[in-house]
Formats: structure tokens, C-alpha cells, sequence
């Protein structure tokens, strides 16, 4: 069939066998790291053998079913087709989908940063509502969230805030919320309850493996350690505890100041460097420097990518692709993969 060369399926079963003959080798578990990486290979490829083989089943199954609607055109019969045809459908389209994420990093972990923009509480209050948010579409994708960093406002909401998100192509899903973030609403803040326009910015980038060479020379660092602010109990706040690391030839600045062991997070400070280093390395090869340049514009009017209406209307509206809705709540809820699936569509095969 033309779906199964289009989804590579028999290059799939042989990358099955080859590395199942991989697994079967001596001294295979020797490597616990390399090992873990071959049997995930393994998994994914099967994950779309198998979902291929569900769609395929659904697919013969409505073939014999409108043999025998040509026979006995009952009503049951013809009810019981739609419904094969519609779930097939439904299959094929989430792997159409999931193979546009094949970009060179899109399968990979990814890391996202969320900063406020100018407009002190409003704007800290909504980058932790944009928080909230992505958290809940992690949980909804079934991926691994961990805080590497996080620095409260001062009244309320964040300053800053960088989420590890684990799980099978978390970079290729949330690479499509790179940009500003627009906020319109009656502020709670305001005793006058008058409407406010907020922005708050969000960067993702793929989190690098071993096997990709990002030089980190220890003498281009600077490596400072300061007293971590906000929640964390007593430890935190009697230690220097959080890390700050400047990397001086491209004046990337990181830090890192949510775990109690100045050891962990100067380790996830490197992982936050290694990615933003990965990631320039790619836009100087790739000759995306106009586009890096753009992807950082002022947190203000005119460059966002999405607005988040809640007042005097609801509506959340994608700037890019023009896709809408009204149903706000669960927006904020996690419920964003519809407005990714429209821009990968339109966009993907550009990143």
C-alpha cells in the first residue's frame, strides 16, 4: 500500500532486526548507556510498525465490511464501515503527523525558558500562568517535567523559570511555542479593574546528547555562586547554593539555583549552555542568522506569536497560522496541541 512506503514501514521492520541482533551480541549490556539508546531506537520503530499495523487492520477490516455492504446494504452494516474508515483515518493522520517531526533534533528532550516581559507583576503573573500551561500539556503528552530553574517575582508570578520536558519528541511538539506571548484581561492587580495587555517571551531549545560535540573550554567561563532567593527553607538561604555561569566569547548568561546542591545545579547550568551553544552552532551553519536575530525582538507589540484574549471576549488566536478558539480555559488547561498541529503543518518542514 502507498502509506506503508510513505511511513517507511519495511525499512522500519529491518532497523527492528538489525539491532535486535544488536541486543543478542556478548557484552551487549556492558554499555548500560549505549544499550539504553539501542533498545529506545528499537521501541520507537516499533511504535510505528505497530501503529501502522493498527491503521492497516482497520483498513482491511472496512475493506471485507463494504464487500459485504454490497451484498446486504443494511444500515448496521453501513454505520459499522463509517466507523472503521473514520478511526483508520484518525490513525493514518496522527502518523502523518508524527512524520513531520523529522527534523534533526525533533525527537529529542527539550528545554524551555519563559521570561516576562516589561510590566512588572502583570507581566510575572502571566509568565507563570504560561507555566502552568506548559506543565499541563506535558502531563497531557505523558512527558517528564523537572524545574532546572526558577526565580520568583517579587508580589507574584516569576521572573524567570527553565523546564526540562523528557519524552519522545518533546522538542519537535514545543519548538512551535518559540516566541512572544500576548495577554489581554482585567487585571486582578488593579484595583480599578481596567483591561491590561501583558507579554511574556518563551524560547525552546533541544537538549543536546553526548554524542553531539558542544566544546565548553572551562577557561571561557565565568562561574558565580550567590545566595538562592524565594522558597527553599533554610538551607537555601544560609548557602550559596545557586549558580550563575557566564560564557564570555558569546555572552550567554545561565543560571541555575533550584536545587539545594550547588553541585546540580552548576551541572544544570552546563546542560542549559550546551543546548543554547548547540543551538547557535546550528543557526550559524543552517544561515538562520536573520531569523535568530528576529526570534529575539522586544517582548512587546507587534511581534507576538499568539494572543490569549480574556476580556471583553474570549478568544486564542495564533498569529501565525490563524487558527482560533473561544474556549480559553482549556488553552490554559494544556489543551495546545491543536495549535501546534496547525503550525507544524504550515511550518514544519521550515525548522
Amino acid at each position: 500500500m502507498i502509506y506503508e512506503v510513505i511511513f517507511d514501514i519495511d525499512q522500519r521492520l529491518q532497523n527492528i532486526r538489525e539491532l535486535e541482533q544488536k541486543t543478542a551480541v556478548d557484552g551487549f549490556w556492558n554499555d548500560q548507556e549505549e544499550a539504553q539508546k539501542v533498545l529506545k531506537e528499537i521501541n520507537q520503530n516499533k511504535e510505528w510498525v505497530e501503529a501502522w499495523q493498527s491503521a492497516n487492520a482497520l483498513l482491511e477490516d472496512a475493506r471485507i465490511l463494504l464487500e459485504m455492504a454490497a451484498e446486504d446494504n443494511s444500515e448496521e452494516l453501513q454505520t459499522e464501515l463509517e466507523d472503521h474508515l473514520r478511526k483508520a483515518e484518525k490513525e493514518i493522520s496522527a502518523l502523518e503527523f508524527k512524520r513531520m517531526l523529522s527534523g534533526r533534533d525533533d525527537a529529542k528532550n527539550a528545554i524551555l525558558t519563559i521570561h516576562p516581559g516589561a510590566g512588572g507583576t502583570e507581566s510575572q503573573d502571566w509568565a507563570s500562568m504560561l507555566m502552568r500551561m506548559y506543565l499541563r500539556f506535558a502531563e497531557r503528552q505523558g512527558f517528564e517535567t523537572e524545574i532546572l530553574d526558577y526565580q520568583p517575582g517579587e508580589e507574584a508570578g516569576i521572573k524567570s523559570v527553565t523546564i526540562e520536558i523528557k519524552g519522545d519528541y518533546a522538542y519537535g511538539y514545543l519548538k512551535a511555542e518559540n516566541g512572544v506571548h500576548r495577554l489581554v484581561r482585567i487585571s486582578p492587580f488593579d484595583a480599578n479593574k481596567r483591561r491590561h495587555t501583558s507579554f511574556a517571551s518563551v524560547f525552546v531549545l533541544p537538549e543536546i546528547d553526548e554524542n553531539i560535540d558542544v566544546e565548553i573550554n572551562p577557561a571561557d567561563l565565568r562561574i558565580d555562586t550567590y545566595r538562592a532567593s524565594g522558597a527553599g527553607g533554610q538551607h537555601v538561604n544560609k548557602t550559596d547554593s545557586a549558580i550563575r555561569i557566564t560564557h564570555i566569547p558569546t555572552g550567554i548568561v545561565v543560571q541555575c539555583q533550584n536545587e539545594r546542591s550547588q553541585h546540580k545545579n552548576k551541572a544544570n547550568a552546563l546542560k542549559i549552555l550546551a543546548a543554547r551553544l548547540y543551538q547557535l552552532k546550528l543557526e550559524e551553519q543552517q544561515a538562520k542568522k536573520k531569523e535568530y536575530e528576529e526570534s529575539k525582538r522586544d517582548i512587546a507589540w507587534g511581534s507576538q506569536i499568539r494572543s490569549y484574549v480574556f476580556h471583553p471576549y474570549n478568544m486564542v488566536k495564533d498569529h501565525r497560522t490563524n487558527y482560533e478558539t473561544s474556549n480559553v480555559q482549556q488553552v490554559m488547561d494544556g489543551d495546545i496541541y491543536p495549535f501546534i498541529e496547525k503550525y507544524l503543518v504550515q511550518f514544519g518542514s521550515q525548522n
